[in-house]
């Protein structure tokens, strides 16, 4: 049988450093590649393929959540686990909601991760043992269409979403263009639609909406 394929992403060099030394003890894992944010995931992910990309949620310039979308929408086949710090229902039903067929938590990573990455292969769910059950029905019941809570970020593009993260984080719309290779222009309109379809009227409360959202952390 092949060896997994696995893509590192974590923005802490020691983090990946860790993991990759976790997993290279297993003969049928096999770490191809490592990134530093949810940007770079994306971009080693369409170079390397994997066969599972493992990522946090918290990282610059396009976050785990934005970046499971991208990953998924660019190959289905690809399966994500995300590897966290945080356990709140928030980012639970985000995640799961963008494509990753695991949530773990870091405490338990030493535990668990070996585990997560057979059965993500294998086409289950695997969910860190912490997550409560409240959370895990919770997400089941969005999924089968009981519960229609609206979430505001659902209105934005992905696009958009980008957008928003990059100001969130601080940089100048020069700068946001300049990292998603768009012209100035373009930015100023999808900074004016965000605000628009928000309700918000200035950077601050984008900012505050950003971390209410869990698309940057403090």
């Amino acid at each position: 049988m092949s060896k997994i394929r696995v893509l590192l992403v974590d923005d802490h060099t020691i983090v990946r450093q860790g993991l990759r030394a976790l997993l290279d003890s297993h003969e049928d894992i096999e770490v191809v590649g490592e990134a530093e944010n949810g940007r770079q995931a994306f971009e080693k992910a369409e170079q390397l393929i994997p066969d599972i990309v493992v990522l946090d949620i918290t990282m610059p310039n396009l976050n785990g959540i934005e970046a499971t979308r991208q990953i998924k929408k660019l190959n289905l086949e690809i399966k994500v686990i995300v590897l966290t710090v945080h356990d709140s229902e928030e980012y639970v039903h985000q995640v799961l909601q963008a494509g990753a067929s695991g949530y773990l938590l870091k405490e338990s990573a030493v535990s668990d991760l070996v585990s997560a990455i057979n059965a993500v292969r294998k086409g289950d769910i695997f969910l860190s043992p912490t997550i409560s059950k409240v959370v895990v029905k919770d997400y089941i019941r969005h999924t089968e269409g009981e519960s229609k809570a609206f979430d505001s970020l659902d209105i934005l593009t992905g696009r958009e979403r980008e957008v928003l993260q990059l100001i969130a984080e601080g940089h100048t719309n020069r700068e946001v263009a300049r990292l998603l290779t768009l012209s100035v222009k373009t930015v100023d309109v999808h900074r004016s639609h965000i605000k628009e379809k928000l309700h918000i009227s200035d950077t601050a409360g984008l900012i505050k909406y950003s971390i209410r959202k869990g698309l940057i952390s403090v």
